[in-house]
């Protein structure tokens, strides 16, 4: 079945706010054998009828988004009533709830609130938990006026839409949608190698295979490998990717490597500190972010300025001074202390120069030193080169510190 979504609002166009819902309707809808084929972002006002009207001959589901408020930019119920010949009346029950949701809150009535409780006549009121305006679902062909598809108009703001989604659309969405469990769909996400290497090794050994499509996403440092296709199919293309790739893969269920880092730690019950100065703290902030973190991270301490070496993790100045802040030394230095202080089990350390100044010809700008400590091995500091923008060059350090990290867990 043809799927589009059209997102509505002209705060998406002025980049004002980022469109969150083709992610997350893509994968909600996947596993029933739907796919999007067209995503379309129109301003508030007349484009939206214009899209509509055209949308209406093509889609067999089509998903809208936002203009269900109770401004006068919020008119998508109005224009989807004019198109379909529908009157719109005012349900009674839904003006009640509204009445009560907002007082709950202690928010002021106003008579522009009520616009909320118009229905189309047949249209389905799709309960809205966790705002005010609710969604709605107009059956195929509703009107004898026009021919219309399955049409879905969902609020803008993610936290209503995705749980609407999952408790009101997607039982409707079984109940239409002719499912298929033959088309599966694998990614395996790969550490510390880039898009076009990967494509170089598996590329064009999975496109010999029939009926397998074959994609990428990458990010800085990491990359998905996406496959879809029949399971026999898959199979041959697996074996592949997992043959060249190999230990680069570091997860096959969408987990992040901080994610697996975590899991690892927590199975083997150990722990991890780590020693920042170019990172400025990112290891840390990502670590933390996983639930079940406090369980195996016990501190991160950044160290920018190399007086903060000294004083924080007790660096030799002397070897600061003949080494340099951005070397190897200083980077063994950095992850031993932080391992001996906060008595983990593990210890990684960055230092490193991200730009745009402060490059020489020995060290240019990009350059940074990762060091691994162990409670029972040799400390290991790995020298990397990642020249590009202050942002990026923090991530790719981190990925690679967490990649150094977790090579050793499964080695």
């Amino acid at each position: 079945m043809r799927v589009v979504i059209v997102n509505t609002g002209t705060e998406l166009l002025l980049g004002d706010i980022q469109d969150a819902h083709l992610s997350f309707i893509a994968h909600e809808i996947f596993p029933l054998g739907l796919r999007v084929e067209e995503r379309r972002t129109v301003p508030d006002g007349t484009a939206i009828r214009d899209a509509l009207e055209e949308l209406f001959a093509r889609a067999e589901i089509l998903f809208v988004t936002g203009g269900l408020g109770p401004t006068t930019d919020d008119i998508t119920r109005e224009i989807v009533a004019d198109l379909l010949g529908l009157e719109l009346h005012q349900d009674t029950q839904l003006l009640a709830s509204l009445r009560q949701r907002l007082e709950a809150l202690r928010i002021k009535w106003t008579s522009r609130i009520a616009r909320q409780a118009n229905v189309p006549v047949g249209a389905q009121i799709l309960p809205n938990e966790n705002g005010s305006a609710p969604g709605l679902y107009f059956p195929v062909n509703i009107s004898p006026r026009v021919s219309s598809p399955h049409l879905f108009l969902l609020p803008g703001p993610p936290r209503e839409l995705q749980p609407m989604f999952r408790q009101s659309v997607l039982p409707i969405l079984r109940s239409i949608a002719p499912f298929s469990d033959s088309l599966e769909c694998r990614i395996y996400r790969v550490v510390g190698m880039g898009e076009s290497l990967i494509e170089e090794a598996i590329g064009q050994k999975i496109l010999a295979i029939p009926k397998v499509e074959l994609g990428y996403c990458a990010r800085p440092g990491d990359v998905d490998v996406r496959i879809l296709g029949e399971a026999s199919a898959l199979d041959r293309a697996e074996a592949i990717i997992r043959t060249a790739l190999g230990a680069s893969i570091y997860s096959t269920t969408g987990h992040t490597i901080e994610e697996m880092i975590v899991k690892l730690l927590s199975a083997r019950n150990e722990t991890l500190a780590v020693a920042e100065s170019c990172t400025g703290g990112l290891l840390a902030n990502r670590i933390t972010n996983v639930p079940g973190a406090s369980e195996v991270f016990v501190a991160g301490y950044v160290c920018y300025a190399n007086q903060a070496k000294i004083d924080i993790l007790d660096v030799d100045r002397k070897l600061i001074e003949k080494h340099g802040a951005v070397s190897e030394a200083v980077a063994r230095a950095l992850a031993e202390s932080a391992r001996r202080s906060s008595r983990s089990t593990y210890a990684l350390a960055t230092t490193g120069i991200a730009g745009p100044t402060g490059g020489s010809a020995d060290k240019p700008v990009g350059t940074v030193y990762i060091a691994f400590a162990s409670a029972d091995s040799e400390t290991i500091a790995k020298k990397f080169f990642f020249p590009s923008d202050r942002e990026t060059f923090k991530q790719l350090a981190a990925q690679a510190a967490f990649d150094l990290l977790r090579r050793k867990l499964i080695a």
